[in-house]
């Protein structure tokens, strides 16, 4: 369970430098307050019971009380992170003063993308944070109240994205649990079987379940999860097609290639080649934006 906060403090700051493989061993949910994470460099995957997103440099995740989650590595940067923990009672101070209902969207949503320039106001905000609360003169907590009044309305106001994938129905934690393995093993040969005894079901029961709860089958979440594998590879790396199948859990280039032209209407080759021109094209304009 996450270190509850001090009984007497509103508002704790710090910032963490955690290696790629850091991993929540199990589902854990804070009891006493309300958390709020920006991700300064690293790519992780946030699982709850309700739903799945995917958190990159610049991201902001909240997490309310009683909530169970679970994040793991995406890739091999460090996971570094400023975390803020917000007491119930300045909660409900932001809710009197403010509105209660951004409070409540806010933590809703729990999956913040924004622009660059917002991004950075965003990490500039922390940054003030952390030298307040580190100081600890007086008046750090009226001063951390307001910077945190100036974050959240940040993310009201310039939120532009959330991409996550929301459960058909509550996930079980038998289901997180093998949702979590095939994270961990999507290169490997992983079969129905495997997932089922992971989760401590047979093979029937767990594939109902499991459809029931996510909304697709086994077969397609564990196709999807290296479908999304094999885009990172295409667009960061030089690997053949071939290679990243083998790096991926297809058994083939030309299992790699009829899966994701089934999904995706192209070749591999052709995404690499347009989501090259993307990433181009947005890199020149973050430049001469600069």
């Amino acid at each position: 369970m996450p270190i509850s906060m001090p009984e007497e403090a509103l508002i704790t700051v710090q910032k963490r430098n955690l290696p790629s493989a850091f991993e929540m061993p199990q589902m854990e949910m804070a009891v006493t307050h309300f958390a709020l994470v920006y991700l300064i460099s690293g790519d992780r995957r946030i699982i709850t019971p309700y739903q799945q997103f995917d958190a990159h440099a610049g991201n902001l995740t909240l997490m309310p009380p009683l909530l169970y989650h679970r994040t793991f590595s995406l890739s091999d940067a460090p996971y570094d992170n400023y975390l803020v923990k917000i007491s119930d009672k300045l909660a409900e101070e932001f809710c009197r003063d403010i509105d209660p209902n951004i409070w409540r969207h806010l933590y809703d949503q729990k999956y913040f993308s924004l622009r660059p320039e917002d991004s950075e106001s965003a990490r500039k905000i922390l940054e003030d944070m952390l030298y307040i609360y580190e100081q600890n003169e007086d008046y750090a907590e009226t001063v951390l109240k307001g910077l945190m009044y100036r974050l959240m309305i940040l993310l009201w106001e310039k939120n532009t994205a959330s991409d996550m994938l929301v459960f058909k129905n509550r996930l079980s934690e038998n289901i997180m649990d093998a949702m979590y393995y095939v994270e961990q093993n999507y290169t490997e040969d992983i079969r129905l079987k495997d997932a089922a005894k992971e989760a401590g079901f047979s093979e029937g029961h767990f594939s109902r379940l499991f459809t029931s709860q996510v909304g697709v089958p086994f077969s397609e979440y564990l196709i999807n999860i290296r479908l999304r594998h094999a885009k990172e590879l295409l667009i960061n790396t030089d690997m053949s097609v071939s290679e990243i199948a083998m790096h991926t859990g297809f058994s083939n280039a030309d299992y790699l290639s009829a899966s994701f032209g089934k999904r995706e209407g192209f070749t591999p080759t052709a995404y690499r080649k347009q989501s090259g021109i993307k990433h181009r094209n947005v890199q020149n304009t973050v430049f001469t934006k600069g």
